[in-house]
């Protein structure tokens, strides 16, 4: 048996390959009264059982063709449910400077803008010896926000900070707790540091948590680094006598 092929010669688009056996029909809209073709179906007669099969062409296009070779990627992944939960980040560590030192460090909120990742800008408006205000500005792509801090500070032994407003963050409290460090050397504290966050919406929480989670787990160094710059080297602490705590939700 001989099968005619039902491709013309002359067919140069695929398109045309997609489309061949069509009627051809005269559409109101077309310009000019050109012929265009309808998308009508194919039917195709199956000997072997009888039955006429009806099938639609799928009309390819650059879309599909560039989606076949080059599959998209999305920065925000919609494979998980999306939550909007507190986090909850806790570091614990000795540090080669004195309890006054890190609390002057890190009490100085004025200056976390030169040295705290992402912190755009930080003024303090009220202070006194036992708490302060002091606004905030902090930026990681694609969010920048600013929000009112309020501290309260215990000599040289805690520093806490409450976010009281802002757009961004539904819940921020950050605290830092200092105590002795190691027997026999004066010039070592143990630092605690833990941050709990809930941002307002969902949208921020997938922009942002990837973001600050980096920032949460840079947050002791930067100050480590900042103390080191103000009051020279650490004491040097023998290895076996560390310890790094790292506890996160």
């Amino acid at each position: 048996m001989t099968v005619r092929s039902r491709i013309p010669p002359c067919a140069r688009k695929l398109s045309e390959f997609l489309e061949i056996g069509t009627p051809l029909r005269t559409s109101r809209s077309s310009a000019a009264g050109y012929p265009t073709r309808a998308r009508q179906p194919i039917s195709r007669y199956l000997s072997s059982c009888g039955m006429l099969m009806t099938r639609a062409p799928r009309r390819l296009c650059s879309i599909d063709w560039d989606a076949t070779l080059h599959p998209s990627r999305s920065f925000i992944s919609f494979t998980n449910p999306l939550t909007n939960k507190r986090k909850e980040y806790s570091e614990r560590r000795i540090l080669g400077y004195s309890m006054q030192e890190m609390y002057d460090v890190v009490s100085n909120v004025d200056d976390y803008k030169d040295f705290v990742p992402w912190c755009k800008k930080s003024v303090v408006v009220l202070k006194r010896s036992s708490h302060a205000k002091a606004q905030l500005e902090v930026g990681f792509p694609p969010i920048v926000e600013c929000y009112t801090s309020m501290l309260s500070l215990v000599r040289p032994h805690l520093v806490k900070a409450v976010c009281t407003d802002g757009k961004l963050f539904n819940h921020l409290e950050t605290m830092w707790r200092f105590s002795p460090g190691i027997p026999g050397y004066p010039r070592t504290c143990t630092a605690d540091f833990s941050i709990s966050f809930e941002f307002r919406s969902l949208l921020h929480s997938q922009l942002a948590s990837v973001f600050f989670d980096e920032v949460v787990k840079q947050m002791v160094a930067a100050f480590e680094r900042r103390a080191g710059k103000l009051y020279g080297p650490e004491t040097r602490i023998p290895r076996e006598l560390m310890f790094h705590e790292i506890h996160q939700t």
